[in-house]
């Protein structure tokens, strides 16, 4: 806008992850929000976006779904300030969201640099155990814990890593975790490497993931990092299948100098992101690939 002002918008809605319709909207206004706290801004405004079969649904669900939203905008210190709506088949749900920054603190993907150490704020399988969900396969503490992981905004992450300083975030969301961080060190013409052990992992999905519990979203990522990602022999084809999950509403991955990560995750855990962990490297590589070893 001009040399003190910028403003970051994004665009997201999703179909029913959970049955409860206020922690889908919730869900939802948070997954929405993700992009903005990803690049650092903070956010102001959101429009509802709203889906739904009025002939066959009652509208007092379509209530909750969106005081579930509008509360966790509230939570984010900005404003519900309009929306759309549409009859659809099935309810969808989500927000353009519109945030604040200055031009100059501005974190994109593609900072990330050789030597920085990565860090997950937020543990994977949540798709894995959505589709567990879906199935009937996951007991109610299951749903309450994977639930608490995706209505918690990635608020605090956002505001330690500008504190901190950091070279590079993205947030972990349909694209799985090996996923947005291929993205990452693709556009930031490095590579990078994880380690298996290190990573926060929803400890229901292993079990899931073994039974194939797994949803159509993660095979497709796992077969398009055919030829991005090398693994470990000792890898089982279902544990990779853990680190291809397709997220909702994931934590932030983020690339920072050693001595910054190491004082983020410290934050981090300060500020009751219990969850964040350094969970591998930047290392040279200019085409993005991705090395998972197991420890």
């Amino acid at each position: 806008m001009n040399d003190e002002l910028a403003i970051v918008q994004t665009v997201d809605y999703i179909t029913p992850v959970v049955d409860d319709p206020y922690a889908f909207g919730a869900i939802a206004a948070a997954n929405a929000l993700s992009d903005l706290y990803a690049m650092g801004a903070q956010p102001i405004t959101a429009l509802n976006l709203v889906g739904y079969p009025v002939k066959t649904l009652p509208m007092s669900l379509l209530g909750e779904i969106l005081r579930g939203g509008a509360e966790k905008v509230m939570e984010a210190k900005a404003s519900v300030v309009g929306g759309h709506s549409i009859e659809d088949n099935e309810p969808k749900y989500g927000l353009a969201a519109t945030g604040l920054i200055h031009p100059d603190r501005i974190i994109r993907k593609g900072g990330a640099q050789t030597g920085d150490l990565l860090i997950l704020t937020k543990p994977i399988g949540v798709g894995i155990i959505t589709t567990g969900i879906d199935r009937g396969s996951v007991d109610e503490a299951t749903i309450a814990r994977v639930t608490k992981v995706m209505t918690t905004l990635n608020k605090d992450a956002s505001i330690a890593m500008q504190e901190v300083g950091v070279h590079a975030a993205t947030d972990v969301t349909g694209f799985g975790l090996l996923g947005h961080l291929h993205e990452m060190a693709r556009a930031s013409g490095v590579g990078a490497k994880v380690v298996l052990e290190e990573i926060p992992v929803l400890a229901e999905a292993w079990d899931l993931a073994r039974k194939d519990v797994i949803p159509e979203g993660s095979y497709n990522n796992y077969r398009y990092l055919a030829d991005f990602v090398t693994w470990e022999r000792t890898i089982s084809h279902d544990v990779q299948m853990v680190l291809c999950d397709a997220q909702t509403s994931g934590g932030l991955l983020i690339a920072a100098p050693p001595q910054n990560a190491l004082k983020l995750v410290k934050i981090l855990q300060q500020k009751g992101v219990e969850d964040a962990r350094i969970i591998g490297e930047v290392i040279p590589d200019r085409n993005g690939i991705v090395w998972v070893t197991r420890t």
